[in-house]
């Protein structure tokens, strides 16, 4: 009988354990079994990289379950399963598209990287963020008008706001962009949005068929995001600037780096639908000292009706703050989801030096392909919003730092204007397909970024020269001149001639290179000095003076002094511009300065040549500068402002100053010269009357303003800095001192 009992026991006992495992253990493992992680990260290669935790100085999630859509409550408040499947079969038909299978790479082979626009229809309506993409993809240098030269297509077709409650919204579009005779079901095509889907669900549908198109969009979730295919781009406003953009507000960075507040949050409140969850409870973590989140409910037709027991509190206190000292004065800024997942606050964040703290769970950040925003932003989860004050709180202020600094780095690289964010999501697009020249992590996510960082130069970090104090190395310890000479040889007392000869006497000097860009005939051999390196003369084919800007780089040194033809140096001032440029390789080194201003009575940028201690200019006719600028100068810049340069047979030196200022954000370097230099004018000779003719200083004033414009501001950067030699004009010995011939300036 007592075993009987036991054996029932027994049974009973293991039968209730199996029906415990049955309901309890065998789903997904609770939130003490599994670790914190974040939102994915997928490389530009398409593979999964180790997934991102919060900021590794400070891990206090560790015991959280990653984020589901399915786990999240209100996301299928409107939509049902069955629904939500239908709508997303019904706009992402291409689903599993990938570069490999649904991008016709022949396409590119022929041409390169062309990018073709449609041509605008008669009466289509087009939004002024449209018409500012298609006009930057217009005067980019991938832009092609012949579609059979094309590897990419851009719809002329308006497709950035498909919400069918916006006036922007484009009806039929579906039949419009089937018809064109180019579509073939979207292969090759890129599609640019911004919003998505309608109230109250605001899903991902854009209401026709993209077919095997890529797509450039803002708030694009992961579950939809197609790795190495589509784009995700910011959410920017309508007053987002064309070109330029202004720059970040980070003037100067305060040690410790924290400001008035920790954490700031200040937008609408939404009351019922997707996206209220997260903004209806900030007011528990609301502290109204260092942590200010402010919502406001005074938003909508018919707010009232949805009103709460909280909303006159909170529109009051909403009240109190500005938005704008509060973004200018916190540390870090919240951004939580809207009705998309996408938000304005985003960008305003990043420009401020606000490091963003992301509240969006499920949202494919802007770039993330080529951007690792680990540097930039603190990524949260929607569900642990009560411990984000402790989570930023515990975050090393030198961690604050770095953080801050990125964000300035990546607002000017490719956020502050519609121009860098269309060019960004080109070269992008670009490096999949031109896989063997593609740029590398490092390029995107340092200083100047992947815009100036062209890969077709090289795909080694080590040839540019903004990486080599990061990569430590330095540049090639010798230098090619470049003499620019416009008039014959007469006699052997003309200015070029005794250049030659004190430009080959420096001991970094590994060969000269003549540009004869004179009417007359090359002089015989024997007409040319002999010297101690090689001189090897080129017969411009254009006669124009875009050809010192143009040469091949293939030359073994890094560096090029450019000269014109009748400047004066002695060797001794060559080796020491050059050994100053060897210690600033990134910049402009030289002789003759010049600065601009502003015109206030002419509103107008203007150019001077007088004598000051300020200076943002150093000519071109005695400086030094890396080859890779040379590069830049010809495959960045596009053709009309070179066209420019040619037509006036003026002003590349303005360019170039111009060109290299954008990317350094620095000045160039002034080192010691004699007060009595004088900009250049040539000889009278047909070719050199453009030079002293007097309209030439008017010619500079209206390149300025032209540049000016192309670039979206004004690049060039004041300084004050001259560098002359040790001991210069001191009161000693010139026996004692390295550079003699300078000392008699």
């Amino acid at each position: 009988m007592q075993a009987k009992k036991r054996y029932l026991i027994s049974l009973l006992t293991g039968a209730f354990l199996v029906l415990l495992f049955y309901f309890g253990g065998g789903g997904d493992p609770g939130p003490a079994a599994t670790g914190f992680r974040s939102r994915h990260d997928r490389s530009r290669n398409g593979y999964n990289r180790p997934e991102q935790p919060w900021p590794h100085f400070s891990d206090p999630l560790q015991h959280f379950s990653p984020w589901d859509q399915s786990d999240t409550e209100e996301y299928n408040v409107h939509i049902s399963p069955r629904q939500k499947s239908d709508v997303n079969s019904s706009v992402y038909k291409g689903k599993r598209c990938r570069m490999q299978s649904c991008f016709d790479f022949s396409l590119c082979q022929r041409n390169g990287f062309k990018v073709y626009v449609y041509p605008q229809q008669k009466g289509e309506k087009i939004s002024e963020s449209y018409q500012n993409i298609l006009s930057t993809i217009e005067g980019s240098r991938f832009y092609t008008s012949d579609p059979s030269h094309a590897c990419l297509f851009i719809l002329s077709l308006d497709t950035l706001d498909r919400d069918q409650l916006s006036p922007q919204y484009v009806h039929n579009l579906k039949t419009k962009v089937q018809s064109l005779p180019l579509w073939n079901n979207g292969r090759n095509h890129l599609i640019f949005n911004l919003y998505s889907g309608t109230w109250p669900d605001y899903t991902e549908d854009l209401g026709f068929d993209i077919g095997q198109a890529m797509l450039a969009k803002a708030s694009i979730s992961t579950e939809n995001f197609r790795p190495n295919f589509d784009v995700s781009i910011p959410l920017f406003s309508k007053d987002h600037p064309r070109t330029g953009g202004d720059r970040g507000f980070l003037k100067y960075n305060t040690i410790p780096p924290f400001r008035k507040y920790m954490l700031v949050f200040k937008g609408k409140r939404y009351l019922t639908g997707i996206g209220s969850d997260t903004r209806n409870a900030l007011y528990h973590v609301h502290n109204a000292e260092d942590v200010v989140l402010l919502t406001t409910c005074k938003h909508g037709k018919d707010w009232q009706k949805h009103k709460d027991a909280r909303c006159d509190k909170d529109n009051a206190e909403y009240d109190k703050y500005d938005y704008r000292e509060m973004l200018h004065n916190s540390t870090f800024c919240l951004v939580p989801r809207g009705r998309r997942l996408g938000s304005f606050r985003y960008l305003e964040a990043l420009q401020a030096a606000c490091v963003p703290v992301m509240l969006s769970n499920g949202w494919e950040l802007p770039f993330s392909e080529v951007i690792d925003w680990n540097t930039a932003a603190v990524i949260g989860d929607e569900r642990l919003l009560l411990q984000i004050p402790s989570t930023v709180r515990s975050i090393h202020q030198d961690k604050i730092l770095a953080l801050r600094q990125q964000t300035q780095f990546l607002w000017e690289a490719y956020f502050s204007s519609v121009e860098k964010i269309v060019l960004t999501t080109l070269e992008i697009i670009q490096d999949r397909v031109l896989q063997q020249m593609s740029r590398s992590t490092m390029m995107w996510n340092s200083h100047p970024g992947g815009l100036f960082t062209l890969p077709l130069y090289s795909s080694y970090l080590g040839d540019f020269p903004f990486f080599y104090a990061e990569l430590g190395i330095k540049p090639n310890p010798k230098f090619t001149a470049v003499i620019h000479a416009v008039t014959p040889l007469v006699s052997q007392s003309q200015p070029i001639l005794k250049l030659l000869a004190s430009v080959a006497k420096s001991q970094y000097c590994s060969q000269i290179i003549v540009l004869w860009n004179c009417d007359k005939s090359l002089p015989a051999k024997h007409r040319w000095p002999a010297t101690s390196v090689p001189i090897i003369v080129i017969e411009g084919e254009n006669k124009v003076l875009k050809g010192r800007l143009a040469l091949n780089t293939t030359f073994p040194s890094d560096a090029f002094i450019s000269l014109n033809r009748n400047a004066v140096l002695k060797t001794t001032r060559v080796d020491f511009a050059f050994t100053v440029w060897q210690s600033f390789p990134e910049r402009i080194v030289g002789y003759p300065a010049r600065s601009h201003f502003w015109d206030n009575n002419k509103e107008r940028w203007g150019y001077t040549s007088k004598w000051t201690n300020d200076y943002s200019m150093v000519l071109t006719g005695a400086a030094i500068y890396h080859r890779y600028y040379h590069f830049l100068y010809t495959h960045f810049l596009p053709n009309s402002l070179k066209s420019m340069v040619d037509q006036l047979a003026n002003c590349e030196d303005i360019l170039m100053n111009f060109l290299v200022s954008a990317v350094t954000k620095l000045p160039p370097i002034k080192v010691t010269q004699k007060k009595q230099y004088k900009e250049t004018m040539m000889g009278q000779s047909s070719r050199a009357s453009r030079w002293a003719d007097p309209d030439h200083f008017a010619q500079r004033q209206t390149c300025m303003n032209k540049f000016a414009s192309w670039f979206g501001g004004m690049p060039l950067v004041h300084s004050q800095m001259r560098l002359d030699p040790v001991l210069f004009k001191d009161q000693v010995s010139i026996l004692r001192k390295k550079y003699r011939e300078i000392e008699r300036l």
